[in-house]
């Protein structure tokens, strides 16, 4: 079992940056693909960012594009989500995840998931 820990959420103004950082035991980080997901209240969850074991494939949802980047450490066993420019419309509860699989963590089947971490973005 691979635990991931977020954290990096909290409240922010429109127009102001969050990063959101995931965890990984380091036993397995190496090896995994990663992706963030979230889950407004009220909406299904949905993709925002993924990237590979080794850095490559990296995309965001096109909601996000040019404001989230996503990013990962392997000496720290972290993935990162820096959220520039942020807007209402992107409080959720922010998810990540990881799979041996990329597609499957592209496809929100990753077989890891956190316990999220929650993004309130208001004036």
């Amino acid at each position: 079992q691979v635990q991931l820990v977020e954290s990096g959420g909290g409240s922010a103004r429109p127009g102001a940056s969050l990063r959101l950082s995931c965890t990984c035991p380091r036993e397995h980080f190496g090896s995994l693909d990663m992706a963030w997901f979230r889950q407004a209240p009220g909406k299904a969850r949905e993709f925002v960012a993924v990237i590979g074991w080794n850095g490559g494939g990296r995309s965001v949802a096109d909601s996000v594009k040019d404001r989230f980047t996503i990013s990962r450490d392997g000496g720290k066993k972290k993935v990162f989500l820096k959220m520039n420019n942020l807007k209402p419309e992107d409080t959720a509860v922010y998810y990540c995840s990881a799979s041996y699989t990329f597609s499957k963590v592209r496809g929100g089947e990753g077989e890891f998931w956190g316990q999220g971490t929650p993004v309130n973005v208001s004036s």
